[in-house]
């Protein structure tokens, strides 16, 4: 069939109106999330709830995620948020403990129990103070989150602090590294995607690590023992959303408003999420022949005797205010 070159123009212009009117529709504004666990991941998830959840508002916003550290590296989206280069990250806030040692209170044995004393704590005056300090350097929190750990040891349970001693140790953290050392461990420093390595060459002993890791690297195959979090963990790190103060100062109260209501979505998905990762660490060791054990209250507090004296001890002496702010933690029970 002959077309005319009237025809064609036509036909040319209506498709360039409709792209354009497509450009339109979806010319909301795009912004940038940014973490480093692939896709799938709880918190690569907490990440997307908040992007579907302000699609779904029709405010004008749209949020592209970028998982497995494909935009920024780890540590380096600290700056990036605090300087408007990066809109939305899923932040250790640890990792930015060089810049605001304060930080470095989110990574502490025994700061944070179970995670029902979690949620207790997001609404003290400790998280007060620290949510100042990200304010302050240009963040603001849209989730919470807070995540357990566990120690595992090819030799023997770790109950008590005497359980470590000899034993060659990888823990997560300065904090944990000091405290692990006073108990008599040799420490030696890996990221946890080498710690299965590290078992199986006789490298390390032992090791703490976050649940999730706990099983995603398959570390139930080198370990005799697993020290789960349950009631009396004493490893939980703090791992919030965040977004650039700068741009959300720049966003209308309707787009801000559906920003704030996705991350309490997103925050609640995570303290769920959180709690059954704990219960899968459980469940995939025990299937796995791995004994099981808990922590009691006493050898709790007997780990944080070894904390007081040392992780807690280094912090309070090198931080400006640490020994005010670390009661502050210590004072929710």
């Amino acid at each position: 069939m002959q077309i005319s070159r009237k025809t064609f123009v036509v036909a040319a212009l209506t498709a360039v109106m409709g792209l354009a009117g497509a450009t339109a529709s979806a010319g909301d504004r795009v912004l940038r999330a940014s973490h480093q666990w692939p896709q799938g991941d709880m918190r690569d998830k907490m990440v997307r709830i908040i992007a579907e959840d302000v699609a779904k508002a029709n405010v004008g916003l749209k949020i592209q995620v970028y998982p497995g550290k494909s935009l920024f590296k780890p540590k380096e989206q600290w700056d990036a948020i605090v300087k408007g280069r990066l809109d939305i990250t899923a932040f250790p806030l640890d990792y930015a403990g060089g810049r605001h040692p304060e930080f470095n209170l989110t990574l502490m044995p025994g700061l944070v129990r179970n995670h029902e004393h979690a949620q207790k704590l997001d609404h003290s005056k400790f998280m007060q103070r620290i949510k100042g300090i990200i304010n302050k350097a240009g963040a603001i929190v849209l989730s919470d989150t807070w995540l357990a750990g566990g120690f595992v040891s090819k030799k023997k349970c770790v109950l008590n602090p005497s359980d470590v001693k000899g034993q060659n140790f990888r823990a997560a953290g300065r904090a944990f590294n000091q405290m692990l050392a006073a108990a008599g461990a040799s420490i030696h420093s890996m990221p946890s995607s080498e710690i299965y390595t590290g078992l199986q060459t006789g490298v390390l002993d032992g090791a703490n690590t976050s649940s999730a890791s706990l099983v995603s690297y398959r570390i139930y195959e080198q370990v005799k023992c697993l020290t789960a979090p349950g009631k009396n963990a004493l490893w939980f790190m703090y791992e919030p959303i965040l977004m650039s103060k700068m741009t959300f100062d720049s966003l209308n109260k309707k787009q801000q408003k559906a920003l704030l209501a996705a991350g309490k979505h997103a925050e609640k998905y995570a303290y769920k999420q959180g709690k059954k990762a704990d219960q899968i660490l459980v469940d995939t060791y025990k299937k796995h022949g791995v004994k099981v054990v808990t922590m009691s209250e006493k050898q709790y507090n007997e780990w944080k005797k070894i904390a007081d004296k040392s992780s807690y001890k280094a912090f309070t002496d090198r931080v400006k205010g640490g020994r005010e702010l670390l009661d502050l933690a210590l004072s929710v029970k």
